[in-house]
C-alpha cells in the first residue's frame, strides 16, 4: 500500500461506533492523522480553520448530508477543489447521484476493507497530483478536448483529472445541444461527456456525432453514474469509444484515453 503518513484526513461521522470502525481502517493502512467531526457545521469550520487533505464523509449527518456538504465545500473557493469521499451503505441511485454530480473522488460503501479505502485514497492522490506519464506517443499538450455535463462541479471535476495528464486544450458544453454548436466550428481530438443531460442526453450527442458530425470519428468518452444496462447498451450501439463510471479514477481514464487515442490514430 502506498505511504499515507503525511496525509492528514478529517473523518465527518456522527456514529460513534462507525467513527472508531473508519479510524482503526485509517490506521491500518498508515494514515497520518485523523481528525473525527460529528457535524457538517463542524466539518465546514474545521476545514477553515486547518484544509485537511482528504474528507471522508457519511452521507446522512445530524444537520444535513454529505450531499449538502460537498455542495457547500463546492460553493466556497477556498475548498472548492478539497477532495471528497462518500461513505456509506446507500445504494439508491438518486442518493448517491448528487454526490457523483458534485464531483466526489469516490464512494466507498459501508462495511469497507482497509484496501478498499487505502485504493480510494490512492484514487484521491491521483487527483490530486499532476502525473504526465503517458504510454503513448501522442503529445497531450497539443490535443483538443470537449468536455460536456450539465454539472458545472462534475465538469471541474473531470477538467482537473485531464489537467493532471497533461492536457491543457479543455473546451466545455453544459449539454449535448451546446456541445453540437461548439463542435459545428470548433475541431477536437476527444469528446468527454456525461450521459444523464438536459436538452440532448448523452446517446442523443453521440448518435449526432456519428451520423451528422463533420468530426464523426472523433474518440468519445462517456463518464456516467448510469447502470441500467439496456441504456449502456444503446450508448455502446450508437458508437461510444469508451464508457467509464462517475466518479471516474484517473488511473483508468488515462488508460482508456491512451486505447482510444491510439484506435483514433490508427484509423
Amino acid at each position: 500500500m502506498s505511504d499515507f503518513g503525511r496525509l492528514r484526513l478529517l473523518l465527518v461521522e456522527p456514529s460513534a461506533l462507525q467513527a472508531k470502525i473508519i479510524s482503526k481502517a485509517c490506521d491500518e493502512i498508515g494514515v497520518g492523522q485523523v481528525d473525527v467531526i460529528g457535524t457538517a457545521h463542524e466539518a465546514l469550520e474545521a476545514m477553515a480553520q486547518r484544509r485537511p487533505d482528504v474528507v471522508l464523509s457519511a452521507l446522512y449527518l445530524p444537520d444535513g448530508s454529505g450531499t449538502g456538504l460537498v455542495g457547500a465545500m463546492r460553493a466556497d473557493p477556498a475548498l472548492a477543489g478539497l477532495p471528497f469521499i462518500l461513505v456509506s451503505s446507500e445504494t439508491r441511485p438518486q442518493a448517491l447521484d448528487p454526490i457523483r454530480q458534485a464531483g466526489a473522488c469516490g464512494i466507498l460503501p459501508k462495511p469497507f476493507a482497509p484496501r478498499q479505502l487505502a485504493l480510494a485514497i490512492n484514487s484521491t492522490l491521483d487527483y490530486l497530483s499532476p502525473d504526465y506519464s503517458f504510454d503513448n506517443q501522442f503529445d497531450l499538450e497539443v490535443i483538443r478536448v470537449l468536455l460536456v455535463d450539465d454539472s458545472a462541479n462534475a465538469r471541474h471535476f473531470m477538467r482537473r483529472v485531464l489537467e493532471n495528464l497533461g492536457i491543457r486544450h479543455i473546451i466545455e458544453a453544459a449539454d449535448g445541444k451546446e456541445a453540437v454548436a461548439l463542435m459545428e466550428e470548433t475541431m477536437v481530438d476527444l469528446v468527454v461527456t456525461d450521459y444523464n443531460m438536459p436538452e440532448m442526453d448523452g446517446r442523443e450527442f453521440v448518435e449526432y456525432v456519428r451520423g451528422r458530425s463533420w468530426q464523426s470519428s472523433v474518440p468519445i468518452l462517456m463518464v456516467t453514474s448510469e447502470t441500467d444496462q439496456g441504456r449502456l447498451a444503446a450508448v455502446e450501439e450508437a458508437g461510444v469509444s469508451g464508457i467509464c463510471d462517475k466518479p471516474f479514477e484517473p488511473a483508468v481514464v488515462r488508460r482508456l484515453l491512451a486505447r482510444m487515442l491510439s484506435q483514433g490514430a490508427a484509423g
